[in-house]
């Protein structure tokens, strides 16, 4: 088929359509250019204003990250490489503390999956990186009649636990970074749980605790009416370690 010639007379207006044209691409140039500017401004906003926010209102605010920024307490204390310890206990053989520097010492593992929120929003193929829970359990020694995990965190509220089979996965994590980046302290830094598996409340933000028990202890939302087991529909609830 013979492509259509313009009419004449729309030549008249080409040199004014161009300079709309190159005045539109020059606009969407520089948002382009600054947006990520402006998304990690917003972010620190969002992150800063989490901080003090007790009602959680924050967390309705669109990102354009994509995750949203929600506390159960007013503020959080801020850890780094000279103040943040990890302790783990209850039933285990040996007890353990890990600086950042040890945790960063140990093997590392990826995991990219998809981020669910209960609230409904949702970040596709995320990376996650850190150690295998599993690892660090082994490290410990669990003893009998260990049967669940249960996780606390330095903002002195949240609370979340797992079974030790759901532990012992191998896309549950003890994470150092998120995005390919260091977890900061508005994402739960410097350390987090990620359950890649289930919903992101089981990710347990600013960890600082991890307990072995006899059962499992329900956490800070299960004792407020959230599903002790959070999987995630289609989950494969039954993938090895």
């Amino acid at each position: 088929m013979a492509r259509r010639q313009p009419k004449p007379e729309a030549d008249h207006g080409a040199p004014v359509g161009r300079r709309a044209m190159l005045g539109m691409l020059g606009a969407g140039a520089a948002a382009l250019a600054t947006a990520p500017y402006l998304q990690r401004g917003w972010e620190s906003a969002l992150g800063a204003a989490s901080q003090v926010d007790g009602t959680g209102l924050t967390g309705l605010l669109p990102n354009p990250g994509g995750f949203r920024y929600y506390s159960v307490v007013g503020s959080v204390p801020h850890k780094d490489e000279t103040n943040y310890a990890l302790t783990v206990g209850g039933l285990v053989d040996r007890k353990r503390t890990y600086t950042l520097a040890d945790l960063r010492a140990m093997p590392q593992t990826r995991v990219v999956a998809d981020v669910l929120c209960t609230d409904g929003w949702r970040v596709d193929d995320t990376p996650f990186e850190g150690v295998k829970l599993a690892d660090i359990l082994d490290d410990a020694g669990v003893r009998s009649p260990g049967a669940a995990v249960r996780f606390t965190c330095f903002d002195g509220a949240y609370t979340e636990s797992l079974t030790l089979e759901q532990a012992r996965r191998s896309d549950i994590l003890v994470a150092l970074k998120m995005q390919d980046k260091p977890i900061t302290h508005a994402h739960g830094g410097p350390v987090r749980l990620f359950v890649a598996p289930m919903y992101f409340y089981k990710s347990a933000k600013w960890l600082s605790g991890i307990s072995v028990t006899d059962e499992v202890v329900p956490g800070f939302w299960e004792e407020r009416g959230y599903a002790i087991d959070g999987w995630l529909d289609g989950a494969d609830r039954h993938r090895a370690a």
